[in-house]
């Protein structure tokens, strides 16, 4: 068959480009049916690596998004050679589980974040939000300084959790599901996931922390902060065989 008479052909050229897109279809949809999860299992010593932010650290992920800050940078690293050697072990799918919305990105205008967490100090990144240029002289990214004079509000900090657990984020209310957690995660994590106690561990996590180097005020410097040095911290790969998240692809 000619590849003209395909194209003058309106009926036969829709018939064939149906085939063709059912075949990709079929071979794309068809294996995972066959597979538990496309999610990685990420475990030590019986409990998940993997937990959903404290309650600290999501109030700094919204003023991350608000900000814009995901529109320059990801949260994806791809499994690249070059990738691995500038930014770490490439992204799983576990990190973003309880990421909604996830922080993948679209572009690069800075660097990928996705494990920048405990790269830098504290006062580096105050310093790099406050005035960017002074520790990275290429850096075109705006500054930031009224993140260190705005204070943080967090009296809303158990809606927003709720509203987290109600796409199946999972903080706890109730005693079960509080256990449930300590079984999962542990115990010390399952404490910061309580949403009853959430404006305590919020301001605990800030006094000790002192993000932002000023314990006389919480600002919303602290919360991005906090949010920035967790990226990346959750999954220790020294602590799996090469190759173990490769299965789950």
């Amino acid at each position: 068959m000619k590849h003209e008479s395909i194209e003058t052909n309106a009926g036969l050229l829709i018939v064939l480009t149906l085939i063709v897109i059912s075949i990709g279809g079929l071979v794309e949809i068809v294996p995972l049916y066959f597979i538990d999860s496309t999610i990685e299992e990420v475990k030590v010593e019986g409990k998940d690596t993997i937990r959903p932010y404290t309650p600290l650290e999501l109030r700094g992920r919204d003023i991350y998004q608000r900000e814009g800050c995901y529109l320059c940078h990801s949260q994806m690293i791809r499994p690249f050679r070059d990738e691995k050697l500038r930014y770490g072990h490439y992204s799983l799918a576990a990190e973003s589980k309880f990421d909604h919305p996830f922080q993948w990105g679209s572009k690069r205008t800075g660097p990928d974040l996705a494990r920048v967490g405990k790269k830098y100090s504290n006062e580096w990144h105050v310093q790099h939000l406050t005035a960017p240029r002074s520790v990275v002289k290429e850096s075109i990214m705006p500054n930031y300084p009224w993140l260190s004079r705005n204070s943080l509000q967090y009296k809303d900090i158990q809606d927003r959790m709720r509203a987290l657990k109600m796409v199946g984020v999972p903080y706890s209310e109730t005693k079960a599901e509080y256990e449930a957690n300590v079984k999962r995660f542990g115990e010390d994590v399952a404490k910061n996931l309580d949403i009853i106690n959430a404006e305590k561990n919020l301001l605990a996590q800030a006094e000790s922390g002192n993000y932002d180097g000023k314990p006389e005020k919480l600002s919303e410097m602290d919360a991005v902060v906090a949010y920035l040095q967790v990226l990346g911290t959750m999954v220790d790969f020294s602590k799996f065989d090469e190759g173990h998240f490769a299965k789950f692809r």
